[in-house]
């Protein structure tokens, strides 16, 4: 008797249910080939950004205007890094196949 009025004294949050969980193993976020795809955009943008760069000037003190302002670091790079950076989504966002 004592033990169903402490029962009906504590709190229903205190009272704890066992219940049966269930583990599915899942297995990784990413497959394969989303990782694969990744290095892919990893590599582009990487290329993109070795594009910005440029090169070396042969003497510091002189501008080179067609050096700063080519095709290649005003156009194409950004156009390559944003190239990988659509890759990354694909990757991130592609299911992978059973």
């Amino acid at each position: 008797m004592k033990q169903q009025q402490q029962k009906k004294n504590v709190p229903a949050a205190k009272q704890t249910v066992a219940r049966e969980t269930v583990v599915r193993d899942t297995g990784s976020l990413f497959d394969k080939s989303n990782i694969r795809w990744m290095l892919i955009g990893g590599a582009v943008m990487i290329l993109g950004f070795i594009l910005m760069a440029g090169g070396k000037s042969d003497d510091p003190n002189v501008f080179d205007e067609k050096a700063v302002y080519s095709t290649t670091r005003i156009t194409i790079a950004p156009i390559l890094i944003l190239i990988g950076f659509v890759i990354e989504i694909y990757a991130i966002f592609r299911n992978p196949k059973p």
